[in-house]
């Protein structure tokens, strides 16, 4: 005390300071003095937070103006997110943490749709439904005419079995962009989901029209003609399928299925087979393929190649696309 005392007085011998910066100074030396005897007994280290938070931390009485205010220590400035950190976040796949940034993001840019999207993408992949949702509409409420957004709602509305409210979302997606391939692959899902079983299958047609790489509706308009005991005029889509994606486990087992059901055993073992290799842990075509590999063809079936479904299947999309594309070439010609 008597130290800190003694530095207020050779306060006043340094040379360049006027009377009136010497009174705060000492004022100041004295607090130091005070607050040294009152804080050594116990000494709390203030909470550091997780990043991107500001703590609170106490201001010693007295440390104010005169009449015992106190004057609030100002926090650090609060980084703002920016849109590339989240999306790097959400590339690496890290959908949690993208989810996070990107709700910073929207709270400092409320009017960016894409934000928005993204936050809702971001919650969707992390397994949060609710949050999905929700910033989809808020990205929908700012942009009406943000198809991403209609989509990726649409995908979770029939994830969460509501698949009247879903259509009302991929009809106005439609409405927008009636050239998408991805749009009536998501109206066939939904004609689906509803059990509109001949509405779905004209609606993956139409996807393939215009993508005729589509596996996935290849995929999906052949599982609603499995469920329908359909299984010859399954097998083309998706021998064609597992011909452009043989990785996929899902359409090789979904060509197992057809090909059994329609007695073919051993290529049946083949294709679920396939989607042992791709995925060991998929247990509905191990068990498929204990089941069929032993069993033998009946001899008065027709054989058949599935490289030439597949190779007929794509003809036949070919063709559709010529057609489309005549329809529309017909269609904008000027009236003679």
């Amino acid at each position: 005390m008597l130290r800190s005392i003694r530095s207020i007085r050779s306060i006043r011998s340094i040379p360049g300071i006027h009377a009136f910066d010497r009174a705060p100074l000492a004022a100041a030396a004295l607090l130091i003095a005070l607050a040294t005897v009152t804080a050594c007994s116990t000494r709390e280290e203030p909470d550091g937070g997780r990043p991107g938070e500001t703590s609170e931390v106490a201001t010693p009485v007295g440390a104010g103006t005169s009449g015992g205010d106190v004057t609030p220590v100002p926090s650090a400035p609060v980084m703002p997110v920016r849109y590339e950190e989240g999306e790097l976040a959400f590339q690496e796949k890290r959908f949690a943490d993208a989810k996070e940034k990107f709700a910073s993001y929207v709270e400092q840019r409320p009017e960016n749709p894409w934000g928005h999207y993204m936050l809702g993408l971001s919650a969707w992949k992390s397994g949060d439904r609710v949050v999905a949702e929700s910033a989809f509409v808020k990205a929908l409420e700012r942009d009406p005419k943000h198809v991403k957004s209609l989509l990726n709602l649409t995908r979770v509305l029939l994830e969460e079995g509501r698949p009247r409210e879903a259509r009302e979302r991929v009809t106005a997606a439609l409405a927008l962009d009636s050239t998408s391939g991805e749009v009536h692959r998501l109206l066939g899902r939904v004609h689906s989901e509803l059990k509109q079983h001949d509405e779905a299958i004209v609606a993956y047609r139409m996807a393939l029209s215009l993508d005729s790489g589509d596996v996935w509706s290849m995929n999906n308009m052949a599982l609603i003609l499995i469920q329908q005991d359909r299984y010859d005029e399954a097998l083309p889509a998706l021998a064609r399928a597992t011909q452009l994606e043989p990785g996929v486990p899902v359409f090789q087992n979904n060509l197992g299925i057809a090909l059994e059901r329609s007695g073919r055993y051993t290529l049946a073992a083949q294709a679920y087979g396939a989607a042992v290799a791709a995925d060991s842990g998929y247990r509905k075509a191990v068990m498929s393929l204990a089941r069929v590999q032993n069993l033998k063809d009946d001899p008065a079936l027709v054989p058949i190649e599935l490289g030439s479904l597949a190779e007929a299947f794509d003809r036949g999309i070919r063709g559709m696309l010529v057609g489309a594309s005549k329809e529309t070439t017909d269609s904008t010609r000027p009236p003679r």
